[in-house]
């Protein structure tokens, strides 16, 4: 049976699990201890865990080692602790554990100005969950998608909660109206054309997902663009690693601010995750305040920022779509950024920006899996 354990070798603060075909597995004593899954040390209702590894000492040894029932399915490694505790896990769960990664990476699919994104129905994804998997498993991909065929009254994008999770909030609106406005405080309010860039980058986590529902749009102009952000980054880091690293180090202040709220954050441009992946893009160049002088990268950096943007806004990079009323642009706003051209003379154009967050959006999908509703 390839999860048998032959035997067991206890040394320093670990025991090695060798298995039938000879290859071995660490097995940290504080792991196996605090992993336990009996009733005392996770509650059996929701199967969280009730024990804290505090209660035991650092240097904890095992009093007895055992394998139980070897060579059957129900083969186990039972241990008993100096307290008298006992821990007991199947030789099938623990070579499961040992090849099994921390998580399920999404299967991103980088993509350039060739690219156009899939569109969805919008009354069909809240109300079908199949087409609300496909819409959700693409998203994950790609990081864009449209929704056709929606709604064109105000603040209507509240219903997309039912699969994306809450709004996520932001001190300045709720939902916000994108219209020119001689008082607004964004250069979205104005008529100018607005470079890729992604929003709330004044924060220190800035919404991850971002919903762009045109309500009207009958002026000349205002094409919207996206960017993907990823993709950018990729080759940066492949072709000039020494910037991308110098992105993921300086801090840059960001700052967005009305008559009546602020929000400003300092950050790297660039943050990876634990393992070195690209997890969020801060580039907006209109919320970007000054890096102080005393920087003593800036010289650098600026070298950097200079690169990035020159490939963020390379015609290469960037896909165009006219958004028409009752059509949603849902983006990953960590990743993607969005721009779109000046705004000509003619009828009016109505936008509204509404957020959401990505770990929703993810989580509903698999809860769409484990129901078996997909």
């Amino acid at each position: 049976m390839e999860h048998s354990i032959s035997r067991v070798v206890e040394n320093g603060d670990a025991m090695a699990a060798v298995w039938r075909g000879g290859e071995e597995t660490s097995l940290p004593y504080l792991w196996l201890r605090d992993n336990c899954g009996c009733s005392e040390c996770r509650v059996v209702q929701t199967t969280e865990k009730r024990f804290h590894i505090f209660r035991v000492a650092r240097e904890i040894r095992p009093r007895q080692v055992a394998i139980e029932c070897p060579g059957r399915a129900d083969e186990a490694l039972a241990i008993v602790w100096p307290d008298g505790h006992r821990t007991r896990y199947g030789s099938g769960e623990l070579r499961r554990l040992a090849g099994q990664p921390l998580r399920t990476p999404d299967h991103v699919q980088h993509w350039d100005s060739s690219f156009q994104p899939r569109r969805y129905d919008f009354s069909r994804f809240l109300r079908d969950d199949r087409t609300a998997a496909d819409l959700i498993e693409e998203f994950l991909a790609t990081g864009a998608c449209v929704l056709v065929d929606a709604p064109v009254e105000p603040d209507s994008s509240e219903q997309l909660s039912a699969r994306l999770g809450p709004l996520r909030e932001v001190v300045f609106d709720r939902i916000h109206n994108v219209v020119v406005d001689p008082k607004g405080y964004s250069i979205a309010h104005t008529d100018l054309a607005i470079a890729p860039h992604n929003d709330f980058t004044s924060y220190s986590w800035p919404p991850s997902v971002q919903v762009l529902h045109m309500l009207a749009n009958d002026c000349d102009g205002g094409e919207s663009s996206i960017v993907d952000g990823f993709r950018v980054l990729d080759g940066l880091r492949r072709e000039h690693p020494g910037l991308f690293d110098v992105l993921c180090t300086v801090p840059v202040p960001f700052r967005l601010a009305s008559e009546h709220d602020e929000s400003y954050a300092v950050n790297p441009m660039v943050e990876l995750d634990g393992e070195g992946n690209v997890r969020l893009l801060r580039f907006n160049t209109q919320q970007m305040k000054t890096v102080p002088l005393a920087e003593h990268r800036l010289g650098t950096f600026y070298a950097a920022y200079h690169e990035l943007s020159t490939r963020v806004n390379a015609a290469g990079s960037q896909v165009s779509l006219r958004l028409g009323a009752g059509q949603v642009l849902l983006i990953a706003a960590h990743r993607v950024l969005h721009g779109r051209t000046a705004l000509g003379s003619g009828g009016r154009r109505h936008l509204q920006d509404a957020y959401f967050e990505h770990d929703n959006v993810r989580n509903h999908l698999a809860l769409l899996r484990r129901t078996g509703r997909i």
